[in-house]
């Protein structure tokens, strides 16, 4: 019994060091590499780290209180009615109030936005509108619905909820900077943006010091910078999935949710919808997976994935180039304009359904982002934000101008529902990629959001300098 019990004390010896090195610690700095801007509008990852919705969705794909605490809708979701958190304060100080909830949602989508009237009424936030708005809770959780106060980090500010805002009057970031989340901006400058910790955050203070954000570099590069130490977390391009993991990179992937399309104008030319439907039949979306992608991900001609609807092999995603010369009757059509993203792998993949198109008898030519004063044809990569189907299509369709609230719950409603839209071919899905990044040494507990974005405001450190 003796030796049993010194043997178990041994084990408990051991034991408490190893966990106490997992406990989260707090400070330190993170360096973020990324492809993209590190700060605007569809900077998602850096906006997600100072600002917050109404609501948020959670890891399960549910809809989770955030800056407002609950939520009632009346006549038949025409009305909604949310309740905010007490107590949550800007970045500045200032408290949040339903009048600035009004002031930040007031005009963000125009006549686009899922209601037709909002209004504050003591600490509630009333949104009223013409049709029902079943997916309401769901879609304020987006990133055009987070809640942004005007004003400028150039100074300390009384009441704000650090103390390291920047006082250089040329590093400053003037504009509506302010919110509520976890981090604060204190610096933008040739690109890289710096963020320091709230430590009034109404969540709770992060385990985090400071983030920095280098946009626009290069992946090499940013693979360098992750194997020498200088970068904590980088892109994880979804074509160069297999590469990362054979480097031995510790990769963090989402599933795939990020739907690369082919948007096609309705007017001019192709007003006509048999040539629509000819550029439909005529794209290789599996020489797209295997080529360009390198297997990556998932083959799909619906907006939503099959494993989220069950009815995805409803929508024929195979090439049928006799059937895209039938639609198109020898029609001579005038050279069409396809641009994408300045990104090397969207180019090739525009390159190569150019040459599916030309195949089909279309003259196609591949211009860059903002290269053509006229565009026929789009590629480009839209995101599923939720895993829920209803609220995701309602998203996607919002994503690409279609404002119709989507009232259908039921598999059936949802493939009429998403079929009609197809049946324009106003939009042509070509696949579902992943998106994944990868993490060094030192850090803990990187996640992804259900619409891939890391969650760097729950990061910690294994070392602070």
């Amino acid at each position: 019994m003796l030796r049993l019990f010194a043997i178990s004390c041994l084990v408990v010896a051991f034991a408490l060091p190893a966990a106490a090195r997992t406990r989260p610690r707090y400070g330190g700095s993170l360096v973020v590499e990324v492809q993209g801007d590190s700060w605007g509008q569809h900077s998602e990852l850096a906006r997600r780290l100072v600002f917050d919705g109404l609501t948020r969705i959670d890891a399960d794909g549910a809809v989770r209180p955030s800056l407002s605490v609950r939520w009632a809708s009346e006549d038949n979701d025409h009305r909604w009615q949310f309740w905010l958190r007490p107590g949550v304060h800007f970045q500045d100080g200032a408290p949040l109030t339903a009048a600035t909830v009004e002031a930040a949602l007031t005009g963000v989508c125009g006549a686009a936005c899922p209601w037709t009237a909002l209004h504050a009424v003591g600490s509630e936030v009333i949104f009223t509108a013409d049709a029902p708005m079943p997916n309401l809770p769901s879609l304020l959780a987006g990133d055009d619905f987070l809640i942004v106060r005007s004003g400028s980090f150039g100074a300390a500010t009384p009441g704000a909820g650090n103390s390291d805002v920047v006082t250089s009057a040329s590093s400053s970031l003037s504009g509506p900077f302010i919110g509520t989340g976890p981090f604060q901006p204190i610096e933008f400058k040739n690109g890289i943006l710096r963020l320091a910790a709230n430590d009034s955050c109404w969540q709770g203070r992060p385990f985090l010091d400071k983030i920095e954000i280098d946009g626009h570099r290069a992946v090499r590069d940013q693979w360098l910078d992750l194997e020498v130490g200088r970068a904590d977390v980088v892109d994880i391009p979804s074509e160069q999935l297999r590469k990362a993991r054979e480097r031995r990179l510790t990769v963090v992937a989402s599933p795939p949710n990020s739907l690369l399309a082919l948007a096609v104008a309705d007017g001019g030319t192709l007003a006509n919808p048999n040539l629509r439907a000819a550029i439909a039949q005529a794209v290789d979306r599996s020489a797209l997976s295997n080529v360009i992608f390198q297997k990556q991900g998932e083959i799909t001609a619906g907006l939503l994935p099959s494993g989220l609807t069950g009815y995805g092999f409803l929508f024929t995603a195979n090439r049928d180039l006799n059937k895209a010369h039938e639609l198109r009757g020898g029609l001579n059509t005038q050279t069409l304009t396809l641009s994408t993203e300045n990104d090397p792998v969207m180019q090739l993949a525009a390159q190569r359904i150019a040459l599916n198109l030309r195949e089909a008898g279309f003259n196609v030519q591949v211009a860059g982002a903002g290269g053509a004063q006229r565009t026929d044809l789009i590629l480009l990569r839209l995101t599923l934000r939720s895993n829920q189907p209803q609220a995701a299509l309602e998203s996607l369709l919002r994503s690409v101008g279609v404002t119709a609230a989507v009232s259908e719950d039921t598999p059936s409603g949802l493939f009429r529902v998403e079929n009609d839209f197809l049946n324009t071919h106003t939009l042509i899905p070509l696949l579902y990629l992943p998106r994944a990044y990868a993490a060094g040494g030192r850090v803990r507990d990187l996640r992804l959001s259900p619409d891939g974005v890391p969650l760097l405001a729950d990061v910690s450190l294994e070392d602070t300098p």
